[in-house]
């Protein structure tokens, strides 16, 4: 199989990276100063284990490629609110013998929050989830860390309507002989709605910088209620942080060196947007079909998409001010 990888930031170029060092056939897709960087001086991947320069092909889009391949695998790991672009961007690409991506190519969706695979199902008919637990860092052009260690990230993978099948575990295989922990499992998306309560501290980090805090631990705590109890209400299952935690045990450690989460790095790249919409907005909506309180979670979506759209600096707010922000919103009748 071949990995075209589209969106080659922190996420995706550690998987195409690594999948290159194990021998797989690996394209990186990326766009701007990070491809020309890719293609000038190839992918300079930093993990436990020292630094590497991979010379990998790079494509901005399909046609640079021509023709896909029968065994092409597309793993999409652009963040949540670039989606459609790449899902229809790709999806329309021929490949030989007939069809396009979209009918005959799988797609894995290795990204935050859930919304990514019902894009997806909407137009590729072999869409897989991936749960992505992978510290990683991205914040110059061609350059990207991920010190896990003893193995790099854990990639839980399952077909995204649920289940599991043949070309999951053969994906699965690949990824644990490049240095991950890839479980197949029968119910991906219960494991990354679990992910996301995790990943509603996101805007937080983003907007509050990321350095511990029992403040900022205390309003992701709020968060993750709001987000529980949107959950029930819509009758979602996630995985327990008990399952999370064993999950975890022994397997892969979080780098020792401070640096903020996926959120803060699109503000310190300066994107100009960030995931909170399909995070924190998750649950808003969940809240919303449901009939339960989410406002909490409703401030840091609409902090953080003010720091993105107007380019205020990661952690320019105080977690005192975003913690009154909060009280406020909690304290007016819903």
């Amino acid at each position: 199989m071949r990995y075209i990888i589209i969106g080659a930031g922190a996420i995706g170029a550690t998987i195409g990276g690594r999948l290159a060092e194990a021998g797989l056939e690996v394209v990186l897709a990326a766009r701007g100063a990070h491809a020309r960087a890719l293609r000038a001086d190839g992918l300079r991947l930093t993990t436990a284990e020292g630094t590497r320069v991979h010379r990998l092909p790079v494509a901005q889009d399909p046609a640079e490629l021509g023709e896909l391949r029968p065994d092409d695998v597309l793993l999409l790991a652009v963040k949540t609110q670039d989606a459609i672009a790449a899902l229809d961007l790709w999806g329309a690409a021929e490949v030989a013998g007939g069809g396009t991506a979209a009918q005959r190519l799988p797609v894995l969706c290795a990204q935050n929050g859930v919304e990514s695979e019902r894009l997806a199902l909407r137009r590729f008919a072999r869409v897989y989830g991936v749960c992505v637990w992978l510290p990683a860092t991205f914040l110059e052009p061609g350059a990207v860390s991920a010190l896990g260690t003893p193995r790099t990230g854990i990639l839980h993978i399952g077909l995204a309507v649920g289940g599991a099948d043949g070309r999951a575990r053969r994906i699965a295989a690949d990824l644990e002989e490049a240095g991950f922990d890839a479980p197949v499992v029968e119910d991906v998306m219960r494991w990354k709605h679990a992910k996301l309560l995790g990943n509603l501290g996101n805007a937080i980090q983003a907007t509050t910088g990321p350095e511990p805090d029992p403040a900022k631990a205390a309003l992701h705590r709020r968060a993750r209620r709001e987000g529980a109890a949107a959950f029930a209400a819509a009758g979602i299952a996630y995985a327990s942080e008990a399952e999370e935690a064993a999950a975890w045990d022994g397997r892969a450690v979080q780098p020792p060196v401070l640096r903020g989460g996926s959120s803060w790095q699109s503000l310190q790249r300066g994107t100009g947007s960030i995931e909170a919409d399909y995070l924190n907005g998750e649950v808003c909506l969940l809240g919303r079909l449901h009939g339960v309180p989410t406002p909490v979670n409703e401030v840091l979506r609409h902090a953080a998409n003010i720091f993105a759209r107007e380019g205020i600096a990661p952690g320019s707010m105080s977690i005192a001010d975003l913690t009154a922000l909060a009280d406020e919103a909690a304290a007016r009748p819903h």
